[in-house]
C-alpha cells in the first residue's frame, strides 16, 4: 500500500528545495531535522516558511518533510515556501486562488549578476588612475 504523498519543487536565489507533503499532524522537518533546529529560532524564516499554510488553514493537516541545499538562509526559506504552495496546489487545486493572490506561486526571478572580467564585480570597477 502507498502512502498518501505529494510533492512540490521551490527555488530562490540558488538554493533548491524538494518538498514532501504527507497527511499529518503539521510537523515540518528540513533535512532530517526539526525547521527550528536546522534554521534557528529565527521568527521571520518561520513566518516566512509557515505563510502558505497559515494562508490556506492547512497547518495541522500535513506532515512536510524537506529537503533543501544551496544559497543561504533566507534563500532556503523562500525556496520552502515556494515548494510548499507548489505541494498544497498538488494536494488541493482549489487553494490555487488563495495561493495566487498572495504571490506565492511566483518564482522570484532576482539572481546575483555575474562578475565582469575587467572589473572588480558586477558592475564595480577598478579604480581609475589618471596618472
Amino acid at each position: 500500500m502507498a502512502i498518501e504523498q505529494y510533492y512540490g519543487t521551490g527555488r530562490r536565489k540558488t538554493a533548491s528545495a524538494r518538498i514532501y507533503l504527507r497527511p499529518g499532524k503539521g510537523r515540518l522537518e528540513v533535512n532530517g531535522m526539526p525547521w527550528n533546529r536546522y534554521f534557528g529560532d529565527r521568527a521571520t524564516v518561520e513566518q516566512m516558511i509557515k505563510q502558505p499554510l497559515k494562508d490556506t488553514h492547512t497547518l495541522t493537516k500535513y506532515d512536510i518533510f524537506v529537503r533543501v541545499a544551496g544559497g543561504g538562509v533566507i534563500g532556503q526559506a523562500g525556496a520552502i515556501r515556494h515548494g510548499i504552495s507548489r505541494a498544497l496546489i498538488q494536494a488541493n487545486p482549489a487553494l490555487r486562488p488563495a495561493l495566487r493572490k498572495a504571490g506565492l506561486l511566483t518564482r522570484d526571478p532576482r539572481m546575483k549578476e555575474r562578475k565582469k572580467y575587467g572589473q572588480r564585480g558586477a558592475r564595480r570597477r577598478f579604480q581609475f588612475s589618471k596618472r
